[in-house]
């Protein structure tokens, strides 16, 4: 039977990585983030309110492609990053903060909104959550040249934003898995435990717990 899951959380948290992962074990299409292909996301970075609805635009209109092909394939599919955090946590940080104007938030929320009520939701939303040192130390080690001037204080706001966002999430059955001490790429156990949790839990919702037993067994 086809799955639809996503993976959510912050930048740096290593969904990327992840959904390679699971791919590769569950026989699944990665539907990556467009991170790269964002022709104003360096801008973005460098001035945050001339450029924060263009990003925004850009992003909706990927992702809403994506949600299209994903709907299409037959086969299960992942997706890194989705629509629902693009506005709950990324668009709704740029205004609190005043790096987007009013009036640019009313129309991208409207245009969200419109969009939203149209999209069949994931089967299940994996949530990576991360304390601010782990994230910049992960974007440290992929070293990307625009994302060098991401301050703690910015990645500490839209983790407040996620967990009130994933808090109030009832689209679908949430796992939340705890990224600080995770290393799924080192460790085979932390991955097999996910996994093992993502073929249990695809109802209700449910937080990873690693036992003291089981990270000596990774």
């Amino acid at each position: 039977m086809k799955k639809f899951i996503a993976v959510a959380g912050n930048i740096g948290v290593g969904k990327s990585t992840l959904v390679e992962m699971i791919c590769e074990r569950l026989d699944s299409k990665p539907y990556y983030e467009p991170v790269t292909e964002n022709p104003y996301i360096s801008d973005f970075y460098k001035d945050m309110v001339s450029w924060s609805f263009h990003s925004q635009i850009f992003f909706l209109t990927h992702r809403l492609r994506i949600h299209q092909e994903l709907i299409r394939n037959s086969g299960s599919v992942i997706q890194d990053r989705s629509i629902y955090e693009d506005a709950e946590v990324f668009a709704q940080n740029l205004f609190s903060q005043g790096r987007m104007s009013e009036r640019d938030y009313t129309t991208y929320r409207s245009l969200y909104r419109t969009l939203a009520e149209y999209l069949p939701p994931p089967d299940l939303m994996i949530y990576l959550r991360a304390s601010v040192p782990t994230l910049l130390n992960r974007i440290a080690l992929r070293n990307r040249d625009y994302e060098q001037q991401i301050a703690p204080e910015y990645l500490s706001r839209l983790n407040e934003l996620y967990e009130n966002w994933i808090n109030n999430f009832t689209l679908c059955p949430v796992l939340t898995v705890p990224s600080d001490d995770l290393d799924y790429v080192a460790h085979p156990r932390h991955l097999e435990l996910i996994i093992s949790k993502i073929q249990e839990k695809l109802t209700g919702k449910d937080e990873v717990i690693f036992t003291s037993e089981e990270t000596k067994k990774a």
